[in-house]
């Protein structure tokens, strides 16, 4: 085992209010990688934390009537609080409000100053407040905030900028020589075609529109501008000085192996965040991965329509390590994931009780029944059938652990855990192989029997202790239940550690009971009522009233199943109708299934997005105006109904065969259309 430091990190998260369940799926996800490189032999220093300044929080703090310090104080508890409900092992819980952070991000403002990266001048655009953002004409989509889709409005006052264009050229030419420092892929080809390679622009570092921020300690009036003050957290955390007395600890584990944040701020982290490092003199984290969000029923999750799921809620119901299951094993590596109330349900039924839970339960019981608890490898096989089958037990799961390090190495984590239940559905069906119920009837299989029962036992011990990165609680319960301690990652390659003659314990404790899916849908329903109720009561409260969609979509729910995300709650509209057809007409109009498997943004294109589309054993490239609506990851696994037999045409000159077919709302918003189960790539749709 070695000891190599590693230091892995989460986005701090905003402290705007109780975050849902996608933004809890980063630090389970942080905290599995943690965990695992631990119990690898590493000295792994985890951190995460809360981001706590700016407009958005000053003004909810008015709304509220408190102080912003309080408003954040109750915030950040909250926040801290779901941590620990999730079981995060984090070394440290950094808050930007933390004084040591506020003065070295003073001190490291100054000296950029003072070196002639940032400079005072005056800031005029469209700002977008969620977002604190300006941006320019061009910039906008549709008028918009391009992060957020939000409304923004003109604004001018002074500030101070950063010269991000002084180290664009050193960055780029970071990249390129490190192809692994931003990951998936991607995320670097969207930030090296779209924001790099193009130019960029000088950032605004400071305010003065508001004061709930770190002051400029030479210029009162500004604040520092959120980015500055919240990226900085990684190395302020672990004890950098910008006067250069920097402690031990900073000395032992910058630069950081793993910025895990999500794909919405990859830009901060992969552009503005190494341009400032560059800037101090510190080098650049050696990895960022941007992951995909996790969605509610394939869209994003709003308390006004009443299908936010908090991670809270679901520990109350299904218990810790069932969400952390979910949470790590039904995300994709780069598309979004889905969460619903029933999915999880059917995940810990399948997953969690059937596949582990009753393998652990049958093996212990069967042991308690055939030798009174006692384990005993008796290295007996009856037939040559015997020793293949031990054999291949033995293989899967003593080649398990090589097979996890690698897709942990390439942060293919849900990959990993599924390796890991290989091991228990191949000792699962070791049991059905084995059949230790006839082995019982002949006392002379006695001792078969105790081999098959000791094989059974050991393969449970490799693989709970794999799976305690993961599901913790769980593996030292399984680790408890067969008398025995979770075993170092190096012994995980070894079969028959387990102590002959040893004895698990007489009551076999289940792990994970089977649900009641009219119990889930009933809980399900009481949340969201409830959600909907504390929703419209905030906006009475506050004032701000809600809008139309979003009334529609409150009034729907609340007179359906409860299953608000069913129902997107948009009133129905009428539009202008066009000439009559025949059915020769119609029958010319060839339609099928494409799976997009990649896509991009069209260059100098505000609103086109090219992509890739597998369309049975073709592949054909198809340019849309739908980039306000979706990102290029967005796209990229959907199952699209393709307008075939389109004649070709150029746009913005990228040559477009097909058209990918959408619906339009009245306000404009643009949903693809996909079909409602799932249906190869290729098939017609008539």
């Amino acid at each position: 085992m070695n000891k190599t430091p590693y230091y892995i990190t989460t986005a701090i998260a905003y402290t705007s209010g109780k975050p849902h369940i996608g933004n809890n799926y980063e630090i389970v996800l942080a905290d599995a990688i943690a965990r695992f490189k631990r119990r690898q032999g590493y000295d792994v220093f985890f951190q995460t934390g809360t981001d706590e300044h700016g407009q958005k929080i000053e003004l909810k703090a008015q709304e509220k009537g408190i102080t912003p310090q309080e408003f954040v104080d109750n915030v950040a508890g909250v926040i801290r609080g779901l941590c620990d409900q999730l079981n995060v092992s984090y070394d440290k819980f950094i808050r930007t409000t933390d004084k040591p952070h506020e003065k070295q991000v003073q001190k490291i403002f100054k000296r950029l100053y003072d070196q002639g990266d940032i400079y005072k001048g005056a800031y005029e655009g469209m700002y977008c407040t969620p977002c604190e953002s300006f941006w320019t004409e061009s910039q906008l989509v549709d008028g918009k905030c391009p992060d957020c889709g939000r409304e923004v409005k003109p604004a001018r006052e002074e500030a101070y900028f950063f010269r991000m264009s002084k180290y664009a050229d050193r960055l780029i030419r970071h990249i390129n020589d490190h192809p692994e420092f931003i990951q998936p892929v991607s995320r670097k080809n969207e930030m090296m075609n779209n924001f790099l390679l193009p130019g960029l622009q000088d950032l605004c570092v400071s305010r003065t529109s508001f004061k709930w921020g770190i002051p400029v300690e030479f210029d009162e009036k500004h604040v520092v501008y959120v980015w500055l003050d919240a990226l900085t957290n990684y190395i302020t955390g672990i004890g950098y000085n910008a006067d250069g007395d920097s402690t031990e600890q900073y000395k032992k584990f910058w630069p950081a192996d793993l910025h895990l944040i999500g794909k919405d701020i990859i830009r901060f982290h992969t552009i503005y965040w190494p341009i400032f490092l560059m800037a101090l003199g510190e080098p650049l984290p050696r990895r960022i991965f941007g992951h995909p969000w996790l969605m509610m029923n394939g869209g994003k999750m709003s308390k006004s329509k009443g299908n936010v799921i908090y991670v809270d809620d679901l520990i109350d119901f299904f218990g810790v390590d069932a969400v952390r299951y979910y949470l790590i094993h039904e995300m994709p590596y780069d598309n979004d994931g889905n969460a619903t109330w029933e999915l999880i349900a059917e995940r810990t039924n399948s997953d969690l009780a059937n596949i582990l839970g009753n393998l652990v339960n049958r093996t212990i019981s069967m042991s308690n029944k055939y030798f009174g608890g006692v384990v005993e490898d008796k290295g007996v096989q009856l037939t040559p059938e015997d020793s293949v089958i031990d054999e291949d037990l033995k293989k899967t799961v003593t080649g398990a652990y090589a097979k996890v390090a690698e897709k942990m190495e390439s942060l293919r984590i849900a990959d990993a855990l599924t390796e890991i239940f290989g091991i228990f559905k191949r000792c699962n069906k070791y049991i059905d192989e084995t059949e230790p119920w006839v082995l019982a009837k002949d006392e002379a299989k006695s001792e078969r029997l105790a081999t098959v029962m000791y094989n059974l036992v050991e393969g449970i011990a490799i693989g709970a202790s794999l799976l305690e990165p993961y599901m913790p609680e769980t593996a030292e319960k399984i680790a408890a239940q067969l008398n025995t301690s979770l075993r170092d990652f190096d012994c995980l390659e070894e079969f028959g550690l387990y102590p002959g003659g040893n004895k698990v314990t007489d009551k076999p404790q289940i792990l994970f009971a089977r649900l009641d899916m009219k119990e889930v849908e009933k809980r399900e329903e009481e949340l969201t009522a409830a959600m909907l109720a504390a929703a419209g009561k905030e906006a009475a409260d506050t004032g701000t009233g809600a809008s139309e969609a979003e009334k529609a979509s409150i009034e729907d729910t609340a007179g359906g199943s409860g299953k608000a995300a069913v129902s997107q709650g948009q009133a129905p509209i009428d539009i202008e109708a066009k000439p009559e057809i025949t059915y020769d007409d119609f029958a010319k109009l060839q339609f099928q299934v494409g799976e997009i498997i990649a896509c991009e943004a069209v260059p100098k294109s505000k609103k086109l997005l090219c992509s890739q589309v597998r369309i049975g054993s073709q592949v054909r490239q198809i340019v849309s105006g739908i980039k306000a609506h979706y990102t290029p990851e967005e796209m990229v696994g959907k199952k699209v109904m393709v307008l075939v037999n389109l004649k070709p045409a150029t746009l913005a000159g990228v040559v477009s065969e097909g058209m990918l077919l959408c619906a339009e709302d009245a306000e404009g918003s643009l949903a693809l259309m996909t079909a409602e189960k799932p249906m190869p790539s290729g098939a017609e749709i008539c």
